[in-house]
């Protein structure tokens, strides 16, 4: 049995991992790493594959940056001479990329079965690109598997059939798992990684800013810094910067404004995840960190007014800030006086994801045969 397993972005790699470690189990899959290269330098990819023991890919399609239709259009032609010449028996995408998107489209019109990871996560906003590419990849596959109950309901609001629904809990919080026990076993701590890279012996909060609503834009992203720099002098701050950021910081002329805070290259995922779990706090744009914070009990203050992750908010430790700064800054301050949100770990985030995915995917095959 083939299974492509498409990868594209930093989320994604966290994601395959656990599934293909999974795969292995079974001698009658034979799963096929498809790298798209939507992020393509050596800090936003090839590291996570060393810290997640991902080998090489077996099928690289190295298409690199451009606007959203570029990007998906040189995917959708390279991904679609590579399922024509070895045809898998299914593609599995995972996130809410541009690869994702794309994968699903040509695995469909070539009548491939389509199993997407993380299905059925809606922000309500069709102003990320993400929302559309969730929408269209929902429709398109034929395994969809949850990570919360939200993901079901907007599943079956939006029509589709219930037997094509499965919860099974979130992948990334495995990935998160098996990587605990990897800095165990290696001996990593936070002390070493502040001593060594950082220099930072107090606590610290932690940033992450990428998303274009929030970068693209100058006056926002200048009343972001200006509110993190607020911040920053009660706390240090660290801030490993995305490469776009750096772009538009530096275009946009607020390389002033980012200066108290304590600004680094991209890390690798161990040692993000060492920094990560030891925050006092987390400000955010990312998805995936308002799941990893709430896994991690950690308050996390996401820099947006809408997630497609709503258990990390009723249940979790997530809270929405939006971008202005008063908010940003108060709630901040409310943390730092001990008044951080607390939560508990929703339903299934319990490192048995992958399992549940491939045992659906081996009980559908038998079914067929």
């Amino acid at each position: 049995m083939r299974i492509f397993l498409v990868a594209g972005t930093r989320p994604n790699f966290m994601k395959i991992a656990p599934l293909l470690d999974e795969m292995r189990k079974y001698p009658k899959i034979n799963p096929i790493i498809v790298h798209t290269g939507q992020h393509y330098d050596y800090e936003m990819s090839a590291v996570f594959f060393e810290d997640l023991d991902i080998p090489k890919p077996d099928i690289y399609l190295g298409v690199g940056s451009g606007t959203h239709g570029e990007q998906t259009g040189r995917i959708i032609i390279a991904i679609e001479r590579e399922m024509m010449k070895h045809r898998p028996d299914l593609v599995v995408v995972v996130g809410d990329v541009n690869s994702t998107l794309a994968a699903s489209v040509v695995a469909s019109k070539l009548y491939i079965p389509v199993a997407h990871i993380e299905a059925g996560l809606r922000s309500f906003d069709r102003t990320m690109p993400e929302e559309i590419n969730r929408q269209v990849t929902d429709v398109l596959s034929d395994y969809l598997f949850t990570t919360e109950e939200s993901g079901n309901e907007n599943l079956r609001r939006e029509g589709i059939p219930g037997e094509k629904i499965h919860f099974v809990g979130d992948i990334m919080i495995e990935a998160l798992i098996n990587a605990k026990c990897k800095m165990q076993n290696a001996k990593l701590s936070i002390s070493n990684l502040q001593s060594s890279i950082f220099n930072l012996q107090s606590p610290y909060a932690l940033l992450t800013l990428h998303r274009p609503s929030n970068v693209d834009d100058k006056d926002t992203l200048s009343r972001v810094l200006e509110a993190v720099d607020e911040v920053s002098r009660r706390i240090p701050i660290i801030f490993p910067i995305h490469p776009r950021t750096v772009k538009m910081v530096e275009k946009f002329g607020l390389s002033e404004k980012q200066k108290p805070l304590h600004v680094i290259k991209p890390l690798g995922y161990l040692d993000f995840i060492g920094l990560e779990k030891n925050a006092r706090f987390v400000l955010t744009d990312s998805g995936s960190m308002q799941a990893e914070t709430t896994y991690f009990g950690i308050p996390c203050l996401t820099i947006r007014e809408n997630t497609e992750r709503p258990v990390t908010i009723t249940m979790g430790t997530n809270k929405l800030v939006g971008t202005d700064k008063d908010r940003i800054v108060g709630e901040s301050l409310k943390i730092l006086a001990g008044e951080g949100k607390k939560g508990c770990i929703p339903p299934l985030w319990d490192g048995k994801t992958a399992g549940r995915v491939v045992a659906v995917i081996l009980r559908s095959e038998l079914k067929e045969k």
